[in-house]
């Protein structure tokens, strides 16, 4: 029952699954937020924007849906059956074509946030090492600031000064609130993508991919989002 897992409120992701729209459109992720469930195979969603633009998402469009909630990740394929605005909010109104199921792949939610990163490329010894499924990491090398811009359990994005190439192998260091302690994390990470700020020249945002990380290390990760996802929420709420 959709009730049963998802609530007014989950954060959601909708990606176009309509082969006849443009590429660019198909591969577009909007976010929103369900705004209420109305039945277990019919929902409400506030009608996603695009800064202060409304996304008139067309009828009869099917998405592929996935929601945030904190009984964890979940995914289906909805349609759009109505557009309509109710109490000032512009809605969408949903009827789910496939069952609810549990995703399994939570490490790929992106969690937006601020978290001071300090960073370096590896050095060539470490390299060999990371190629032969090792982390030997050179303790006390310089390290440059850089900024957690969202993270996952899969990787993050960051914002720094100093440019790593692509597909270079460099180090992470930064500290997460798990459990209420504070912990620090190690971790060496792939850089996939790689762009000079347009507003903000000489700083450059990067994503990476975590290398050999450890299982324990990577639900850790998923936990800090999670807890900070409920905490969100609360705020919202209060």
């Amino acid at each position: 029952m959709l009730s049963n897992y998802v609530l007014p409120g989950d954060r959601i992701e909708l990606q176009s699954v309509n082969r006849s729209l443009i590429e660019n459109e198909t591969k577009r992720i909007y976010e929103t937020k369900v705004f209420d469930i109305l039945s277990n195979d019919k929902m409400e969603i506030v009608m996603p924007m695009d800064k202060t633009k409304l996304i008139l998402l067309p009828v009869d469009a099917e998405y592929d849906i996935h929601f945030y909630t904190k009984s964890g990740l979940f995914q289906c394929f909805a349609r759009v059956i109505d557009r309509y605005k109710s109490n000032n909010v512009y809605i969408l109104a949903l009827e789910l074509t496939s069952n609810l199921r549990k995703h399994q792949r939570r490490e790929y939610y992106r969690f937006s946030c601020a978290l001071e990163m300090n960073a370096r490329n590896l050095k060539e010894e470490e390299v060999i090492a990371i190629d032969k499924n090792a982390v030997q990491l050179v303790p006390g090398l310089p390290l440059k600031r850089s900024v957690i811009v969202d993270i996952s359990g899969g990787g993050l994005r960051f914002v720094s000064t100093q440019r790593y190439e692509v597909d270079s192998l460099i180090y992470c260091n930064y500290q997460l609130l798990v459990n209420g302690k504070t912990k620090e994390y190690n971790l060496v990470g792939k850089i996939l993508k790689l762009r000079e700020l347009d507003n903000r020249p000489g700083e450059y945002e990067h994503r990476i991919q975590y290398v050999n990380i450890d299982m324990d290390v990577r639900e850790e990760i998923i936990k800090y989002i999670f807890e900070e996802e409920r905490k969100y929420r609360r705020r919202e709420k209060g």
